[in-house]
């Protein structure tokens, strides 16, 4: 699950109440006291799952101890009291299928993954798979370690609140069907079959919906309610002499340019026709023919997010002076939630070492990804961008995808949503409604058919730098407005409850 899409407002001063939310019960969560004392007692039982976790990683990309972090996963299920718990096998990484059977009238759907995206060693001040504990200025105790935060802390914090109930002795008040994947840091190739699979999809339709646990709090405690997410398409654009038949097979000394054809040009006269010449809009033929626009309501809680948050935080934590076209900050958030994209996420040819190497290469590639919006769908995406490239002249540019799924909605009156509002002001975590998660994650293929569920997140506490070095998650926090591990493991307890009593 990718944070851009979401930390943009986590960490800004959000201060908006979600208007009707409404105020919780004087004791909602039965014998919460013994509940609570379980969930203290059971702490670092709880953050050492947690550890052990991080050490069995599973990076799909790399195709690196998949298998062994699945079995890990299915261990760590089985602990928490599922009853059933299958690995369903796919074109890829194998998925899990897990069921807990509480004797409640209502289910819940749950989303794990437990792959993690890639690191680089050097970058970290600690061992990524270590998952060292360490004391983190402004925050408190962490644990630091690739996928702390996302997304195997807040899972584990879940996890940590079955272990609560049944060690106290308290019956769940929701039945569980939880489906994982290890392909979610690859776009989710498969995960449409996991979800296919006729024992999974029946168990699925009877949840009243399904959420990803997560650790959504800024650091003056607020969170946001996300209203859906955009969809991404992975893929890879290829130029090469031997598949386009001019420029060499391989490296030849730069001189030989003046009579040989560059596949490295190629590929960026290629790339340049994706986007118009302001660099960022899509210029894909039939890109906005399905793109819909935002709704009033959409607009009137951008507005309330821009009135709400700081425009210099955000600047400042991405590095930033200005918005696209110096547009003002609701603006910028209007788009940030509208428009779909399409980035280069890294170009690479030929020789970047020190000093020059009087090389032309003959193969260069660029890694892309494109954010989709309601009404866009992968298909059409992939579809039109290979129609593009081929109406251009470029049928020789090799078109590699790796990934992708369509756009995710969930109405704002769908239960998940109304029980969000309810544990959130509970604990005094002012939440914010947000249109569209700008970054990407499979509810699509919860909410579409067959399947038809509402999808979202959910989760005190907090974290950070997911997909960067030093990700963290939050065991002890030093900042009262946050919750720390158990602050939000008895928060999932309490969303338990309230998806069992909200109409």
């Amino acid at each position: 699950m990718e944070f851009g899409r979401r930390e943009l407002l986590a960490g800004a001063a959000v201060a908006t109440i979600v208007p009707g939310a409404a105020r919780a019960a004087a004791d909602p969560v039965p014998q919460r006291a013994k509940i609570k004392a379980a969930a203290e007692a059971g702490k670092d039982a709880s953050v050492k799952r947690l550890q052990d976790w991080i050490r069995h990683p599973g990076i799909a990309a790399e195709k690196w101890q998949m298998q062994e972090s699945c079995d890990h996963t299915m261990g760590i299920l089985k602990d928490a009291g599922f009853q059933m718990v299958k690995k369903i096998p796919t074109s890829g990484e194998p998925g899990i299928f897990a069921t807990l059977d509480a004797g409640a009238k209502r289910t819940l759907g749950i989303y794990f993954m437990y792959d993690v995206k890639q690191v680089n060693p050097s970058e970290w001040s600690t061992p990524p798979f270590e998952a060292a504990i360490i004391d983190k200025p402004g925050h408190g105790r962490v644990v630091q370690g690739r996928g702390a935060v996302n997304q195997k802390g807040p899972q584990m914090a879940f996890l940590g609140a079955l272990h609560a109930m049944k060690d106290a002795g308290v019956k769940l008040p929701v039945n569980l069907v939880l489906v994982a994947e290890g392909e979610e840091e690859i776009a989710s190739p498969n995960f449409h079959e996991i979800v296919a699979v006729p024992e999974v999809l029946k168990a699925l339709k009877k949840a009243d919906g399904i959420i990803i646990p997560s650790a959504w709090q800024g650091p003056n405690g607020a969170v946001n309610i996300n209203l859906g997410a955009k969809g991404p398409l992975e893929f890879q654009l290829i130029s090469s002499g031997e598949r386009w038949g001019r420029g060499p097979k391989g490296d030849i000394h730069s001189s030989n340019h003046a009579m040989v054809d560059s596949p490295v040009w190629r590929l960026v006269q290629a790339l340049n026709t994706l986007v118009e010449a302001d660099g960022h809009t899509p210029a894909i033929d039939g890109w906005f023919e399905n793109v819909r626009p935002l709704t009033a309501r959409e607009k009137e809680l951008i507005a309330l997010n821009a009135a709400a948050s700081s425009e210099e935080a955000i600047k400042a934590a991405y590095g930033v002076k200005v918005w696209i076209n110096d547009e003002p900050w609701e603006k910028a958030l209007e788009r940030l939630a509208s428009q779909p994209t399409v980035n280069i996420q890294g170009l690479v040819a030929g020789y970047t070492g020190p000093g020059g190497k009087t090389i032309l290469p003959g193969r260069a590639e660029a890694k892309l990804e494109c954010r989709l919006v309601p009404n866009q769908t992968k298909k059409e995406a992939e579809a039109k961008l290979r129609a593009h490239l081929k109406k251009r002249g470029f049928d020789d540019i090799e078109v590699v995808v790796s990934g992708g799924y369509d756009p995710t909605e969930t109405a704002e009156d769908a239960r998940i949503i109304k029980a969000q509002k309810v544990v959130y002001e509970r604990y005094g975590a002012n939440a914010t409604l947000n249109p569209r998660l700008a970054g990407s994650w499979p509810g699509s293929v919860f909410t579409q058919p067959p399947v038809s569920i509402p999808a979202g997140q959910f989760g005190l506490g907090h974290g950070g730098g997911a997909h960067a070095p030093n990700e963290y998650m939050v065991i002890d926090s030093s900042n009262p407005k946050v919750q720390g591990y158990v602050g939000a493991t008895m928060g999932f307890v309490d969303f338990l409850y309230e998806m069992a009593r909200v109409s």
